[in-house]
């Protein structure tokens, strides 16, 4: 089975972005067509792009950017659960994705986005054309408003309308991924 990483964004103290993950992670297992892998970018805890050579090259020197690696590597799609600040995406994703190159390469990748009025849409538009830019092919999203669907409890409630959303996402990784497979070979 293909491998999809659940990708938490936020390394914020008291971030709502892990539960949101969580969700997301129950719906893609309960999906059945992929192997989910969970990495959490809080314990993941790069320090922003230290590397000497370029990511294009993967001659990574540190051991924290040679794990982060690897966690990628993996992967046949991906889905970024970012939040939404100031209008756009957070520091700590951008820094992941700038960190590695060949690891994004030829996968499909979802967002699961969050915020207030805007539901992290605005993220998502600024992250699509950086994704492409590490050649991952962007196939969906689901845009979760903290106004309708809130986090109570460490829970996210009310959850119907977006999970129609989250398994039409799962579906479309599947088929790109089946596609882009052959590109990665």
């Amino acid at each position: 089975m293909p491998v999809l990483l659940v990708i938490v964004g936020s390394t914020r103290p008291g971030r709502v972005g892990l539960p949101i993950a969580r969700w997301f992670e129950e719906v893609a297992v309960a999906h059945g067509e992929f192997d989910v892998a969970f990495a959490d970018l809080a314990e993941v805890a790069l320090p922003l792009f230290d590397e000497p050579n370029h990511p294009m090259l993967a001659q990574y020197e540190h051991a924290h950017t040679k794990r982060w690696s690897a966690i990628v590597a993996q992967a046949d799609a991906i889905v970024f659960v970012v939040p939404e600040y100031n209008h756009g995406y957070n520091a700590a994703t951008k820094n992941a994705i700038d960190s590695l190159y060949r690891e994004w390469n030829h996968k499909a990748v979802g967002f699961v986005s969050y915020g207030g009025a805007s539901s992290g849409m605005r993220a998502v538009e600024q992250l699509k054309p950086i994704a492409a830019c590490v050649k991952m092919v962007p196939v969906g999203e689901v845009n979760v408003s903290l106004f309708n669907v809130p986090v109570v409890d460490g829970q996210l409630q009310n959850t119907d309308g977006i999970a129609f959303a989250a398994k039409a996402l799962l579906g479309e990784l599947l088929r790109w991924n089946m596609q882009l497979r052959a590109l990665r070979a």
